[in-house]
């Protein structure tokens, strides 16, 4: 009995050990079933690939791989979709991934075939062929056959046909469904008739079928057997078939188009590794082809000045979306060009096209009113002399006026009075991303281009400009933090929220700009003369108004164009990638044609309205601009800042006393206060006046005093222009290798005043009329001396030097 009892538990016990590795089999075998899916299935390079606003094609680059790969696309057209379940998977609607009917029928046709010409694979089963690349016998169809069965309890069916269509090989280096659509017939999938979507279908069951030249006959026989299929299936009518079978068969493979290939390569560079590779963008697709056609016209005039790149960019003031993208005209075939080069997003010297910004901001905090007269005389500040385009001087410019004209000594000498610093700090807010300096490394030349802007940063400052004044009525006047953000070319992007250019809370109020400067800002950019039309644009009502600013920067190398619109703001640029300067490379003359033919092409759009919020009324004087003293007499009054309180009196209108006959001044001295004419009169500074009064012929200068009157001048009647106090001159050499001179220049507000020259003491001439010295001393430290014939004196030191420093 003690055998037997020893026995029957010696069998419990193996049977319980059977059991438990029988379990921990089961659990193992579930646990690898559960997790023997890979994430993510495919793990291919795919391709750069974006599309418009509408979804549309615009460009694609090929995988790192060397195929042309799109990446997933969970859309099927209905048409292929039906022809690949009637080719390859009649049942795929409802069998588990295995369809072990198809299996029995290809073992059939295999044996009596005495090979391999069916596998019975379903679809599930050849996605999961394709993730996994392996050779093909009976034990990777075994492990096929599991996965894919665990595939389908993972992903629905709709899923897996997209798999399918997003992988499948389509003959040579095409993979997927997208991309064999473009490749093959230059359309998108959705777009392609019965014909042509069966031709597709039967490529992944044998892709090398497509090849010019070879194989024609068998995919022809193929794409007929399936549309007949499809009729069979009443899934196409026979008028259908018939016309389909007509169709051709795909040629040599088609070029993907290439509309946005800059702004492919710019995608490109900035996804994040992991990223989807196929993004829809904001572009506007007819527009894209509208501005590259321009630059593409007008490119070819330029290129015979030797200037080979120019690039546009057109944005949505409203939105900030990036509606064109022309980052260069587009010649891949000539690497000379460097057409390869995005300028868009390339740094480039801005010239003269910040200007209007420091104008908003002097008259935003109180420093300007719209129509100042700005000093525009020779000038020289710690060594820097800056020189009008002209190489001329008007004296005396009304600030909008310089605005319009571009003036650069005017706007040196605003920016000596708002601070650089403050300009630096200002672009900085506004969007303008490529100062990486401080500011005093660009100093007072950061007006005049001394520092790098992208046209990407250039056009997001004025269409955030646009917008801040567009949105000033419902913002109570005010000029809010989200008014300023950066403009974006990916849709998803706004949706996520885009970043502000400005750190604050979105609602935060900012005080650097306000509405009333930004109206005057545009309008004194609109007054701008266009090219070629000289103003006579004004007289068509079609004519859109546009506020624009050209730059050129130092050298000929950079040519800008910007305009601006209620709705629109365009970007242009001009010169070389290499930033060799040309003759003639000038924003007026290279980059303002492309933007006003941009300009015409796109929809006019109603002016910036006038604020009538947030304003102080100001009296100014018509004549200087500034805020009118108590002897001006010829008054206006304007909308101004509210800071415009705090801008200084008229310093140029003054009482002087006349005669009775008003052809002299006199004084107490020689008249009786009951006999003279009291006048309010313009007295310019000897220097402004001199310059002044030769483009103002109405200008009248003081008139002298009567003879035998005792005089008291309360102001010098003279000024030394060049050089300033403790100058640093460096001559150079002429281009006959002679020593230059340097030329010293004098005003007097006496027309025949005779002035005196003398250096360090030594007399060394007289000057009237034109009061100008050529002089050559030798390098060291002089002193220049002028004396008129009243006795008034001037002494200025200045230094010549050796070499430039």
């Amino acid at each position: 009995m003690k055998a037997y009892f020893s026995s029957v538990y010696r069998r419990i016990r193996k049977l319980k050990r059977r059991t438990q590795i029988f379990w921990v089999a089961l659990i193992a075998g579930l646990l690898w079933f559960g997790f023997c899916l890979p994430n993510p299935l495919f793990q291919s390079p795919t391709s750069y690939v974006i599309e418009d606003a509408q979804g549309e094609l615009l460009g694609a680059t090929i995988a790192a791989d060397g195929q042309w790969r799109f990446p997933y696309n969970e859309s099927v057209p209905e048409k292929f979709k039906q022809c690949i379940i009637s080719f390859e998977d009649k049942r795929f609607s409802y069998h588990p991934g295995i369809d072990p009917l198809a299996m029995l029928r290809a073992l059939k046709q295999n044996i009596q075939s005495s090979q391999t010409v069916s596998g019975g694979s379903t679809i599930t089963m050849q996605v999961i062929r394709l993730s996994r690349n392996k050779n093909r016998n009976i034990f990777q169809k075994l492990i096929e056959t599991i996965l894919a069965a665990r595939l389908e309890i993972a992903r629905s069916k709709k899923h897996i046909l997209a798999l399918y269509a997003s992988h499948a090989p389509f003959g040579s280096n095409v993979v997927g469904l997208d991309a064999a659509a473009w490749r093959y017939y230059g359309r998108a999938p959705d777009k392609l008739s019965w014909g042509e979507t069966a031709a597709l279908a039967v490529l992944p069951n044998a892709p090398s079928l497509v090849h010019p030249g070879k194989n024609r006959e068998s995919l022809l026989i193929k794409r007929n057997r399936l549309l007949d299929k499809l009729r069979e299936e009443k899934k196409i009518d026979s008028t259908t078939c018939l016309l389909a079978k007509l169709e051709p068969l795909p040629e040599e493979p088609k070029p993907l188009p290439q509309l946005a290939p800059h702004l492919l390569q710019r995608f490109k560079q900035e996804a994040a590794p992991g990223d989807y590779t196929r993004v829809q963008t904001t572009i506007n697709r007819h527009l894209q082809n509208t501005v590259a056609q321009i630059v593409e016209q007008h490119h070819r005039l330029l290129k015979g000045n030797g200037i080979n790149n120019a690039c546009a960019l057109v944005l949505a003031v409203e939105t900030g979306k990036t509606l064109a993208y022309v980052g260069n005209a587009y010649h891949p075939e000539n690497p000379v060009l460097q057409s390869n080069v995005d300028i868009i997003t390339s740094r480039r010297s801005p010239g003269s096209a910040l200007k209007p910004i420091l104008y908003a901001g002097m008259l935003t905090d109180g420093l300007l009113l719209p129509h100042t007269l700005v000093p525009d005389i020779p000038t020289q500040i710690g060594g820097y002399t800056p020189q009008n385009f002209d190489r001329d001087y008007d004296g005396a410019v009304p600030a909008s006026r310089a605005l319009s004209r571009s003036l650069n000594v005017p706007a040196v000498r605003m920016l000596r009075d708002y601070k650089y610093p403050r300009l630096y700090d200002l672009l900085k807010k506004t969007g303008i991303s490529t100062l990486s300096q401080p500011a005093d490394h660009y100093g007072l030349s950061l007006i005049l281009g001394g520092c790098e802007v992208t046209p990407w940063d250039m056009a997001g400052l004025y269409a955030g400009m646009a917008r801040a004044l567009n949105h000033a009525p419902k913002n109570n006047g005010k000029v809010l933090s989200k008014d300023f953000h950066a403009p974006y070319y990916l849709a998803a992007a706004r949706q996520q929220g885009s970043s502000s250019t400005v750190h604050a809370t979105q609602t935060a109020t900012l005080n650097f700009v306000d509405p009333v400067s930004l109206w005057y800002m545009f309008q004194a950019m609109e007054e701008v003369m266009r090219p070629g039309e000289e103003g006579l644009w004004k007289q068509f009502s079609s004519a859109q108004r546009v506020a624009w600013k050209t730059g050129t920067s130092f050298g000929f190398r950079d040519a800008w164009a910007i305009g601006v619109t209620p709705r629109y703001v365009i970007a242009v640029w001009a010169g070389n990638g290499s930033g060799e300067g040309r003759p003639g490379l000038i924003g007026v003359q290279a980059a303002a044609p492309i933007m006003f033919d941009i300009v015409r092409a796109l929809p006019a759009s109603p002016w910036f309205a006038e604020p009538t919020l947030q304003y102080t009324p100001i009296a100014v004087c018509r004549q200087t601009g500034f805020r009118a003293n108590t002897n001006c007499t010829d008054i206006d009054t304007l909308k101004a800042s509210p800071n415009a309180v705090n801008t200084p009196l008229c310093p140029y209108h003054t009482i002087i006393h006349l005669d009775a006959e008003q052809q002299y001044r006199v004084t107490e001295n020689c008249a009786a206060p009951s006999a003279m004419v009291h006048k309010s009169w313009l007295v310019l500074p000897p220097a402004m006046e001199w310059y002044y009064k030769r483009k103002h012929f109405d200008y009248q200068p003081m008139p002298a005093y009567k003879p035998g009157c005792a005089v008291s001048e309360t102001h010098q009647p003279m000024a030394l222009i060049y050089p300033e106090p403790d100058a640093k001159i460096y001559v150079p050499r002429e281009i006959t290798g002679q020593k230059g001179r340097t030329v010293f220049t004098a005003a007097h507000q006496k027309p025949e005043a005779k002035v005196f020259w003398h250096l360090d003491d030594e007399y060394i001439g007289t000057t009237v009329h034109t009061h100008q010295m050529a002089l050559d001393p030798k390098p060291g430290t002089h002193f220049i001396t002028l004396v008129d014939e009243t006795g008034e004196r001037i002494t200025r030191r200045f230094m010549i030097l050796e070499k430039e420093e």
